[in-house]
């Protein structure tokens, strides 16, 4: 067949499909901008998918088969999920990176997990909605026909809390102890495990990454208002870029106007459409995507 043009029926139906070929022109026009080499990474926030070992697999697959001198620039969104995931694409993204770091760009929201991948970056491209989130661990669950979600932090905290008291009250105990056996010790102990790990992770990342001039102590005090709820009150509270800024993260504002905010505000719009109707998730570069499907979470 005579040249390369696509008809219009194919285009529409790339339009339509959202197809790679629609965001490749889109991502050759950011790595203009950047100098760096541009990987998406989304999971969609319609289904029920959470960050895992299979991303940073597909992440890795792909970086394994590509020039990355100039390094990398991981446009991201996701609403979050394991923090050892996190841990992995944070360590695959700087093995495989030329430079030794990679940047990340937040057109829309990289939650919980995601933003633990951020941690990890040299500098962090953010939009004026942008957002990212607290990163304390949840336990989620179904009790009695109800979804229910609590933050562990709170539940250990109100373990300590009924603990306290217990061991401090003159007169009658019965009260206590019928709350406190509601608890299980030994679950007490993993969730305090699980607060820890997600900690020394985010501040393991900043410490060998942005943060690297201070001390894991001055670190946590930082990034405080990611760790604990106190101050965000909830798991899903968005932390701007503004607040990013306060707990001295590396935060590069894009405004509406700027040359590297539109071709990734363009890509996150195709990709969020993408991962919310074809498929749940998606990591690709100008050349290659790989997807995870909607069947395989249903």
């Amino acid at each position: 067949m005579a040249g390369s043009k696509i008809p219009v029926i194919g285009q529409v139906l790339n339009e339509r499909n959202q197809s790679h070929d629609t965001r490749k022109k889109v991502i050759i026009k950011l790595e203009r901008e950047l100098g760096r080499t541009v990987i998406s990474l989304f999971t969609s926030f319609k289904y029920p998918v959470i960050l895992s070992d299979d991303d940073a697999d597909m992440l890795e697959a792909l970086l394994q088969t590509m020039d990355l001198s100039d390094g990398i620039a991981l446009l991201l969104s996701s609403p979050g999920g394991s923090g050892l995931a996190a841990e992995r694409i944070i360590n695959i993204c700087r093995r495989y990176s030329g430079t030794g770091d990679y940047w990340v760009i937040i057109p829309g929201k990289a939650k919980s997990a995601a933003t633990m991948v951020c941690f990890g970056a040299s500098k962090i491209y953010m939009g004026p909605a942008s957002e990212l989130g607290p990163i304390d661990p949840q336990l989620s669950f179904v009790e009695d026909g109800r979804y229910k979600r609590f933050s562990l932090y709170n539940i250990v905290e109100s373990y300590r809390d009924l603990f306290d008291k217990a061991t401090n009250e003159k007169g009658n105990l019965e009260p206590y102890l019928q709350q406190l056996l509601r608890y299980d010790s030994r679950e007490i102990k993993e969730y305090e495990d699980a607060i820890s790990l997600s900690a020394d992770i985010a501040v393991g990342a900043l410490k060998t990454g942005m943060m690297s001039s201070l001390s894991k102590k001055d670190i946590k005090k930082n990034i405080k208002m990611f760790l604990t709820p106190k101050v965000t009150k909830a798991h899903g509270r968005l932390i701007d870029r503004d607040k990013a800024n306060s707990c001295k993260l590396v935060v590069e504002n894009m405004e509406k106007d700027d040359k590297v905010w539109s071709p990734s505000y363009e890509l996150f719009v195709r990709l969020n459409s993408f991962v919310s109707n074809q498929v749940t998730k998606c990591v690709e570069s100008r050349e290659q995507s790989y997807v995870s499907s909607i069947d395989a979470h249903q």
